[in-house]
């Protein structure tokens, strides 16, 4: 059974989202405090992540912050009061993979957690391959478990990460534009959120590069984008 942690310091929301979560099957652990949620995050494994963006002692935002600073990859759903597009862009360059405004019905919050588990796990891959896995170099991805190793070690991806990562795989040697990048990757378009393209690639880069400040794997395409190449090739 998948285990979820839903942090709102609304009791009804809590209870509407607990009842529904647990009729699909879910084990839901809820919290109402940013500071206690945080703390359970960090000594507990969960398969998801919902979180209010306004919490008391600590936020939304700052636990997304603090768990992808401590290499936690667990699916952050961030839900707020709040529809403003800079709120949504800068959950979403924090680590968040979704953002969902109050109010919502909590069918279509499973819906994006059933969307997300599908895309971490099912697709085929389309660039040169082993098996169901893609090699270039010595980066392995192994789209279909959800896995990616560098060097024989594992590499420790956020979802959203690990679909930036399968994008440029699977397209080796194509010089993507940000806006492409937004638009396949994030499924929206908005000029203003390249940024969050170039935030999510330096931190691909940190995993996957030897040395991130000059990458063999991602390489800026000035004035374009970027490209995955195959090292010394």
């Amino acid at each position: 059974m998948k285990k979820i942690l839903i942090v709102d310091d609304e009791p009804a929301i809590l209870t509407l989202l607990k009842y529904n979560l647990e009729t699909e099957n879910y084990d839901v652990t809820t919290e109402t405090d940013g500071q206690a949620a945080l703390d359970l995050a960090l000594n507990n494994s969960f398969d998801f992540i919902i979180l209010d963006l306004m919490l008391p002692s600590l936020s939304g935002m700052d636990i997304t912050r603090r768990l992808r600073q401590e290499r936690i990859d667990t699916p952050i759903m961030i839900l707020t009061a709040k529809d403003n597009e800079t709120d949504k862009i800068v959950g979403l360059e924090l680590g968040a993979d979704d953002y969902v405004t109050k109010p919502f019905s909590p069918r279509e919050i499973i819906a994006r957690i059933k969307a997300i588990e599908r895309r971490a796990a099912s697709s085929v891959p389309t660039s040169p391959t082993d098996g169901n896995r893609i090699v270039i170099g010595d980066l392995v991805v192994d789209e279909q478990n959800f896995n990616a190793t560098i060097r024989g070690q594992r590499l420790h991806l956020t979802p959203k990460e690990f679909e930036l990562l399968v994008y440029f795989a699977k397209r080796l040697g194509k010089t993507l534009s940000r806006d492409a990048l937004l638009n396949g990757v994030w499924g929206f378009e908005y000029p203003a959120a390249t940024r969050m393209v170039d935030i999510q690639v330096s931190h691909l880069r940190d995993k996957i590069e030897t040395d991130p400040k000059h990458p063999e794997y991602i390489k800026t395409v000035r004035g374009f984008g970027y490209q995955m190449e195959v090292p010394n090739a």
